[in-house]
């Protein structure tokens, strides 16, 4: 009797707890327990700091020694060393022409023929006279061999018999003067003459350049004449062939300095492989003063620019680390470093945009670097 009024208070105890748990005021109470169980979970994470945070995606480069030059950057228009001006030598009406603009001819090339029916027929009447005059003279020769003429006539005859020799060679000569001919080789530049226009020898007819050989014509400040010489290095850059240079020289100096802009004219030539370059054209003109060899270089892409100080971010351990760059000599493309970046250190050349020390970083790209080309 005893022991089943203990097993029914069991019972009625067990079933009054499984009435309270279920209650709401009870299911709440345990979701505010979980909620309050698992902000303490977050907070733990936050708090943590070896927690794997999300790192900025980044391209790099590795950092390469090269070579790197200081120089001179000034502008100019180029230059054709050679060209000519073609005139007719002789007055006529243009019948022919045979060149047009932008075609090669070489020297001597017909380019314009005028008509030449009258000077044909100059040239036809010289001829006659002359033979006429080369046998008189052969007949009284071979009398005054026999001493049947006085030394007087034969003399006068020798004479006449040169004289129009000479006639002669002067008619085919302006024959020859009505097909005009190209001074030089090279291209047309220009091409003023007109099929049946009547040409005097001052009129301009074309031009020729020989754009094989161009120059440009800058003026230096006068602080570095000194360091310029004749023979010394240069080359030419040009928006419309990005990324190429044209190799040149200083050519020529000019010793006399104008004293209203402080200059000195120099002309740097220009090696115009496949003559792409054209007179006309606006270059860039560097003329190089000196060259620092196997040195630490930097893309310029990678700086970034603060207080007039320079920056550039290297990753170590998947770490930014932001460097104040001690340049040395720089270029359009690249700039010497003198301390605290090494080579074959990865720089950020991409992503580094308002980036803070110490950044964590992950690599998504390494581009490939062409700073290591000599100059």
């Amino acid at each position: 009797m005893k022991r089943i009024l203990l097993f029914n208070l069991i019972f009625v105890f067990s079933l009054l707890i499984l009435i309270a748990c279920g209650r709401p005021e009870g299911r709440a109470q345990m979701a505010q327990k979980s909620k309050k169980d698992s902000s303490n979970q977050i907070k733990a994470k936050m708090n943590d700091p070896n927690k794997n945070s999300e790192r900025v995606p980044v391209e790099v480069m590795t950092v390469s020694r090269g070579d790197i030059a200081k120089y001179l950057l000034l502008s100019s228009n180029l230059e054709t060393e050679v060209m000519a001006d073609v005139y007719s030598r002789i007055q006529g009406i243009v019948e022919k022409i045979n060149k047009e603009e932008g075609q090669y001819v070489q020297k001597g090339e017909v380019m314009l023929e005028l008509e030449a029916r009258e000077y044909e027929l100059a040239e036809e009447k010289a001829r006659v006279q002359y033979e006429q005059q080369k046998s008189n003279f052969e007949r009284l020769k071979a009398m005054f061999e026999k001493n049947l003429l006085s030394q007087e006539e034969y003399e006068r005859a020798k004479y006449a018999f040169q004289s129009a020799e000479i006639a002669w060679n002067e008619a085919k000569l302006q024959l020859d003067y009505t097909k005009v001919r190209s001074p030089i080789n090279g291209r047309v530049g220009q091409r003023l003459a007109k099929i049946g226009k009547r040409i005097q020898p001052t009129d301009k007819l074309f031009s020729v350049v020989d754009n094989s050989q161009v120059i440009a014509v800058v003026y230096v400040p006068e602080k570095n004449m000194r360091e310029v010489k004749i023979g010394q290095r240069a080359y030419i850059t040009s928006d419309h062939f990005a990324g190429e240079q044209f190799d040149g020289w200083v050519k020529r100096l000019s010793p006399v300095v104008d004293p209203a802009s402080g200059t000195f004219k120099v002309t740097v030539g220009v090696r115009n492989r496949g003559a792409r370059l054209r007179p006309g054209m606006f270059v860039n003109v560097h003329i190089v003063l000196d060259t620092h060899k196997d040195v630490v270089l930097i893309p310029k892409t990678a700086i970034v620019y603060e207080n007039e100080n320079m920056y550039a971010y290297v990753v170590r351990d998947s770490i930014a680390h932001r460097i104040k760059i001690t340049p040395g000599y720089e270029d359009n493309e690249k700039v010497e470093v003198l301390k605290d970046i090494e080579e074959g250190e990865m720089i950020i050349v991409v992503g580094q945009a308002g980036m803070k020390d110490q950044t964590p970083v992950r690599v998504v790209n390494v581009r490939q670097n062409t700073l290591a080309l000599k100059d």
